[in-house]
């Protein structure tokens, strides 16, 4: 294949964007698949992720069968497989990031316009046929859902593979509720680290160069140089012209996609990907759903066939059935079992579902079918042990898939109080039924989270099955009241056998397992893995570590409901 690096692409600002472009060698126009983002073009995936790269080819020694591999980075696609397959790879660094000059700051709507004239510049390229697709992981995923909202003309399809949506409540806050452990982690590991003019970076060994660009700035020039996206999230607890612009207007987003979303990715991206299918204004758009690590699926043979049958149809418009496809493809979880079957549906929600309502019960703890009959209540330390509720065996095998949520009556010792919802199933031998998350190998079932003084709703946008919080004000609890709380909770899929038991653990702090002996080799994993709301700003224990009590019964219907699937 023909390489080209560091290519200058000059955006409307007249800044200058460095791009590596992978060709075919036989010259001809052909489609081009472009990421852009902060993690440096020049920074290899085994060297900049030594970690995670182990994993995958320790576990997968025979990944993308017919490549060497040698010009992967993280999250993107593999040039030498897609240029054989007759595509253009282009990997573009952000602003402020690898060899691009500039303001870092990550999502911003900058950004999103420079991605914007990228994709224009490389649609008019005498090397490409005019049509220009995106494809990649999380953030690479996720400004797909931003720049499709400005449509780029050339811009002809994408995957956004595991890419949150809303800024506030997939990324931020979860339910108003900061989370501050990832972006703590995240952002100076494997952003900050690769900031334009950084020179402790890798270097980039194509370039035999450093993979931030020529200049060395010193730490108050490049501090002078970005956001800081933690001291962002703090400065704006509701929902305000910062989160607005760095999500979507999924109004505006027309062009044909196929989402990808990982069934145990709580904290961060797979609602972006449920919500696409559902509010995204595309008229050609699709939704799979798979299980596994954050990185995996995306590199394995099916995930690779996917995508390729998606854009072949679109960027080369190749007839191989992909226009007939059903709009929904489940790869189905089953307990304490490595196999998932496919299924295809027709919609998301599915069509066969059949919300049902599992009540709460204080006076046992217990989740019942039928609304309990007397009233009781149950109180816990808001920052201590949570509480457990969970129900008789399952007299059926159940499919649970789908959006949860749960309507919950709360009271407070004092003027807040956070919710941490956990849904979980246990076997009839008390073992939990728990799964391989995009990074914590021990995920439970489903998440939510609520901070009480955010219980307003935006009832125009509010389902039958999902809440759907307005987050534009702050309405602080009245000690020992009672107030109603309708808690999303993120969408899971699985089929329990007979026997098995539904629980809800209802919280103050994150859900939180003992240490395993099988942790992430990179991030914390605990249950929750690294996307923790535990910022004393945000949380201070004056307020958030006082005594909560749940109400259940006639007069306070607490409950919880689930997405049961008809059997097939």
């Amino acid at each position: 294949m023909i390489i080209q690096r560091d290519v200058a692409i000059t955006v409307e600002d007249g800044n200058i964007l460095r791009a590596d472009i992978f060709r075919p060698v036989d010259e001809k126009p052909a489609p081009a698949i472009m990421t852009l983002g902060p993690y440096g073009k020049g920074v290899r995936y085994k060297d900049g992720f030594a970690p995670q790269w182990k994993w995958m080819i320790d576990t997968y020694p025979n990944i993308l069968p017919g490549s060497t591999r040698q010009y992967m980075v993280w999250e993107t696609v593999d040039p030498e497989t897609w240029v054989k397959w007759g595509y253009v790879c282009i990997r573009v660094d952000c602003r402020g990031a690898g060899r691009s000059p500039g303001l870092l700051d990550i999502l911003s709507p900058r950004e999103t316009k420079d991605y914007y004239d990228a994709i224009e510049w490389a649609g008019t390229q005498p090397w490409c046929n005019g049509k220009v697709g995106l494809n990649g992981i999380s953030y690479y995923a996720i400004n797909q859902w931003l720049v499709a909202a400005l449509q780029p003309p050339h811009l002809s399809a994408m995957i956004p593979w595991e890419g949150a949506g809303d800024f506030y409540r997939d990324f931020a806050r979860h339910g108003g509720i900061a989370c501050n452990g990832f972006v703590e982690v995240w952002y100076p590991r494997q952003v900050v680290s690769v900031q334009h003019g950084n020179p402790s970076t890798h270097l980039d060994v194509w370039l035999n160069e450093s993979s931030a660009g020529p200049e060395a700035l010193s730490p108050d020039a490049l501090a002078a140089n970005r956001r800081e996206p933690l001291q962002d999230i703090l400065d704006h607890p509701l929902v305000d012209a910062f989160h607005r612009e760095r999500s979507p207007d999924w109004s505006r987003v027309t062009v044909p996609f196929l989402s990808a979303a990982n069934w145990a990715g709580f904290g961060l991206h797979p609602r972006g990907n449920f919500e696409a299918f559902t509010q995204a204004a595309s008229k050609q758009k699709w939704l799979e759903g798979h299980p596994g690590r954050h990185e995996e699926w995306f590199y394995l043979d099916q995930g690779m066939e996917l995508q390729k049958r998606f854009l072949d149809h679109f960027l080369k418009g190749v007839d191989n059935g992909w226009d007939h496809e059903p709009p929904v493809l489940l790869n189905l979880r089953r307990p304490f079992s490595t196999e998932f079957e496919v299924r295809k549906e027709t919609n998301w929600p599915l069509p066969s579902t059949k919300l049902t309502s599992i009540y709460l019960s204080a006076s046992d703890n217990a989740l019942g079918w039928n609304p309990p009959t007397h009233s009781s209540e149950t109180t816990f330390d808001a920052l201590g042990t949570p509480i457990n509720f969970i129900s008789s065996p399952l007299e059926n095998e159940t499919e649970l898939t789908g959006p949860l949520s749960a309507k919950i009556f709360v009271s407070s010792s004092t003027t807040d109080a956070d919710l941490f919802v956990t849904f979980q199933a246990f076997s009839p031998e008390g073992e939990e039924v728990e799964f391989q998350g995009t990074i914590d190998p021990h995920t439970p079932l489903a998440q939510g989270w609520l901070r009480a003084s955010h219980r307003k709703l935006d009832l125009a946008r509010s389902t039958s099955y999902r809440p759907y919080h307005s987050h534009d004000e702050i309405q602080p609890l009245k000690p020992g009241t009672i107030y109603e709380l309708d808690v999303e909770i993120w969408p899971t899929c699985i089929i329990l056998p007979a026997g098995f038991r539904l629980a809800l653990q209802i919280s103050g702090h994150d859900f939180e397992r003992p240490p395993s002996d099988d942790p992430n080799e990179a991030w914390m994993s605990r249950g929750s893995g690294p996307w923790l709301h535990t910022n004393p700003i945000d949380r201070p224990a004056a307020i958030f570590g006082g005594n909560t009590t749940i109400h259940t019964g006639p007069a306070t219907v607490s409950y919880l409901t689930v997405p049961v699937i008809s059997p097939h």
